[in-house]
């Protein structure tokens, strides 16, 4: 996926294996408010596969993912609580 759309926050896991993005990022969206968005940086391969799944298990929205160079950037939207 690619787009044009941004985050509120950015959170940097580069270099972190799963799950410690997905637990940060976790931690992180529960603190925000329904609607507002979270980049996510990493360079674990499963990111986007769990990434895909959390978003769909918890009620968020997967906006946009993209992998270039190993770097993978996930762009996800809290749902509504």
């Amino acid at each position: 996926m690619t787009g044009t759309a941004r985050a509120a926050q950015t959170l940097d896991m580069k270099g972190m294996l799963c799950p410690t993005p997905l637990i940060r990022a976790r931690n992180m969206i529960e603190i925000m408010e329904p609607g507002e968005s979270i980049e996510v940086l990493a360079t674990d391969p499963a990111a986007i596969r769990d990434f895909k799944a959390y978003a769909k298990s918890a009620g968020h929205e997967l906006l946009d993912w993209s992998e270039t160079r190993g770097l993978i950037r996930i762009l996800l939207k809290k749902g509504a609580a």
